[in-house]
């Protein structure tokens, strides 16, 4: 027989993943939970705590119990998946607004980033994704020209992989990944509707093609709150 705080548990998460229950609602206090399920207290905070820990409601001492966005895009943290298909994948209504494409000469991070000299060129691309119409991605992505000879406008709003793996013929292999979360930037802010938070998850990606060729360098800057990071792991 399942035991009671599971039996809690199972409804109140089911609502909030239905929206029965919606994001910032306060859930019932612990006393009305306990007359309700007829349950002791015990009980009643062993389901609070699993809702909790599994991010469904974040509880807050004084105030009670508050239901969390749970509408989360998930971002495979291995794999090479393009914004257009994991918006397509995951079936939510997705856009890309270009911000700046042009051709420079790398500073000297960039020389470091894509193994480059002073005289080489790089596309710089800047793209904000919206997600159910909210900014909530900042990308920065440099290729190297060597690669990639040529970006329009049209191929960045697209998909960029698809041109260069179905149109220039590139294999793109694997890549190199970092996860940090820092303090935003003016930059992000003013891009992203950043709304009250302070903090910004970074993955950047060190992309690679088939003969081990370093052609991209990416930072992908995300709002903390519309975000999780999956992965899938085995012991061995």
């Amino acid at each position: 027989m399942e035991s009671k705080y599971l039996i809690i548990y199972n409804e109140i998460s089911n609502k909030i993943e239905n929206n029965k229950v919606q994001s910032g609602e306060k859930l019932s206090s612990e006393n009305e939970m306990m007359k309700k399920y007829n349950v002791s207290r015990d009980t009643i905070r062993k389901a609070l705590n699993l809702l909790e820990s599994n991010g469904y409601i974040q509880k807050v001492k004084g105030k009670g119990s508050f239901v969390l966005d749970i509408n989360k895009f998930d971002f495979p943290v291995s794999g090479l998946t393009s914004f257009k298909e994991l918006s397509t994948k995951m079936g939510v209504e997705s856009n890309t607004l270009v911000k700046e494409l042009k051709l420079i000469k790398p500073d000297n991070f960039l020389m470091k980033q894509l193994n480059l000299s002073k005289n080489d060129d790089v596309w710089k691309v800047i793209r904000v994704r919206e997600i159910n119409n909210k900014k909530i991605i900042l990308d920065k992505d440099f290729f190297n020209k060597k690669y990639v000879p040529l970006l329009t406008k049209d191929i960045c709003e697209n998909s960029i992989y698809e041109y260069l793996e179905n149109e220039l013929g590139l294999k793109i292999s694997f890549a190199k990944k970092e996860i940090t979360v820092q303090q935003a930037t003016q930059e992000d802010k003013s891009y992203l509707d950043f709304e009250n938070y302070n903090m910004i998850v970074v993955v950047k990606n060190y992309i690679y093609l088939d003969d081990m060729s370093l052609f991209q360098y990416t930072e992908s800057r995300h709002r903390p709150d519309r975000f999780k990071f999956v992965e899938f792991a085995r012991r061995k």
